[in-house]
This record gives C-alpha cells, structure tokens and sequence, in this order.
C-alpha cells in the first residue's frame, strides 16, 4: 500500500488479454526532417537487447519500443488494453515456449510495453499469448484531488518515493525537466492512450537540455502541459511521466516518448531532479 491515501480499495482488477505483436512495413520509407530517407526498426515485436533502464539514444531505430511490444488484432480489444493497462500491472505468458513467464508493464506506444527478464525474451515470439492483471484507472490520491493520476498501478504508486511536504505538496524525484516547446506528436490525445513524444529529435537540443543520459523507464517532468483530461499546453500546470520509447527520433514532431502517470497544478508538485529515478529501480525488475 502507498503512504499516500488513495481509493485503492474501489479499483477493480481485469484479467486482459493480449498477444505479442509483430512489427510490420509499408514498404515505405519515413523521411527525417533533413529530408532524408531512413528505414529503422523500432516498433512491435521481441526486443531481446533493450530493455527498462537502457539508455534512450545509441540504438539505430526510432520508436523503439523496449522488451515485449503486446496488443491485440481487433481494435476494440486493443483500444480497451491500451486504456485498462497502467504502468505496474502483472503480466502472465500463457502459452508458447515462455508460458508462466512474468513481466510488468512498463509502457505505452503503439502497443503496452512489458518488461520481461531475458531468459522469457530469449524464448518469447509473436503471437504468444499474454493475460494482463488490469489495474489502476480510476485512481485518486484522495489527499490531493487536483492532482490527477492517469495510467498509474497502485503497485508502482507504492513503489516511487512520493512524500507530502511540509506545504502540502507532491515530492516526486526526476531525471529530467521538460519544457512545453518541445512536446510534440500526442498533444490532444486521451491522457490514458499510448504516449506524447518529446522533441528531442537533434542531437544539439539533447545534449543542451542535459538528457544524453536519460534511460527508458525514467520518471520525467513536463512543464507547462495539462494532462488531466488529454494532453495540451496550460501554463502553470505540469506532468509527471515515465520514459516509455526511444532511439533515432529523426520525425519532425516526434522524438522520445513519454506516458504520463500524474498531472496537476504545478504548484502541488515539488519536483526534484537526481541522478536516478527508473521505475526498474523502483520495481525492483528482475534480470
């Protein structure tokens, strides 16, 4: 249980359904915003050698999605993992050569990302069957009601070093802080579906705001954006999210992605930056 008051006890967890994906191609190439043609894997799949806690930038792909990239072949199904699942949940393999396999989910892009220790990568494939233990949305931090928790597991709410200040507000430690400018593809979509994907598509604009460092799995702050009801530009409110998908980023819009767990007035937030603030720490994500 957090230290944190919450309505836990109201939550309702779903067993949800889900298979690894397989990545695909159009056949055709993106074009950076050089104008230059590229074709880079990155989304769907079995990503056997990156996983949480890996750095964001050295891979030669773009949108790369780490560990296990999962959904499902009809769109109602996916559309209700996409919104039940939230960063924490238990994921069981059913079937295949990984079944009893079991992961955390860790992310959201295209598909849910789960985190699975590499002796279950090694064996996972496409189609391998998944049964997601939904819960969180829905969540409320009864204590603080205008900060508003989206896609947050009471288990990782449990497990991230929250505190209430003196002055009443959220202490949340993070990696990095991220101004409104750079916040691209996403904006205007549900605060619970997939991610919004932070500009950092130019070396000179990473290394300037000190993120060359930033690993997926890293609990960020996002200035500026209220991600209460969808995502958009408010002044002076902020989000707190985790580093879901990384590499290349070449897109003009798109970049580093980000699934937010948290979004209030920022003056109910005392973000502190430290060297290290990865939900693999923080769950304790087995090798």
């Amino acid at each position: 249980m957090s230290a944190l008051q919450t309505n836990e006890e109201q939550l309702v967890a779903l067993g949800v359904e889900a298979s690894v994906s397989h990545p695909t191609w159009t056949g055709s190439y993106a074009v950076d915003d050089h104008g230059r043609p590229m074709l880079l894997p990155g989304m769907s799949g079995v990503v056997a050698n990156v996983r949480v806690g890996d750095l964001v930038y050295p891979w030669a792909a773009d949108h790369l999605e780490p560990a296990v990239s999962a959904g499902c072949a009809d769109r109602g199904r996916h559309q209700a993992l996409q919104f039940l699942a939230c960063l924490g949940n238990a994921v069981r393999v059913v079937d295949g050569p990984a079944a009893g396999a079991e992961g955390t989910v860790v992310g959201k892009h295209a598909f849910v990302l789960v985190d699975f220790p590499r002796v279950a990568l090694d064996a996972l494939g496409p189609g391998d069957r998944l049964l997601v233990r939904a819960h969180g949305q829905g969540l409320r931090l009864t204590e603080l009601p205008d900060i508003h928790a989206r896609s947050l597991s009471p288990a990782l709410l449990a497990a991230l070093p929250l505190r209430r200040t003196g002055e009443g507000r959220l202490r949340v430690e993070v990696t990095l802080e991220i101004p409104a400018h750079l916040m691209g593809a996403g904006l205007g979509m549900s605060s619970e579906w997939a991610n919004c994907d932070v500009m950092f598509t130019h070396p000179d604009t990473v290394e300037r705001l000190g993120a060359t460092g930033l690993r997926l799995g890293d609990v960020v702050v996002m200035h500026d954006q209220d991600h209460r009801f969808g995502r958009g530009y408010r002044k002076g409110m902020c989000a707190v999210g985790v580093v879901a998908h990384g590499g290349h980023g070449g897109i003009p819009g798109h970049g580093t992605g980000v699934v937010t767990i948290m979004s209030g007035p920022s003056e109910q937030f005392e973000t502190v930056v430290v060297e290290r603030a990865n939900v693999g720490d923080y769950l304790n994500l087995p090798e």
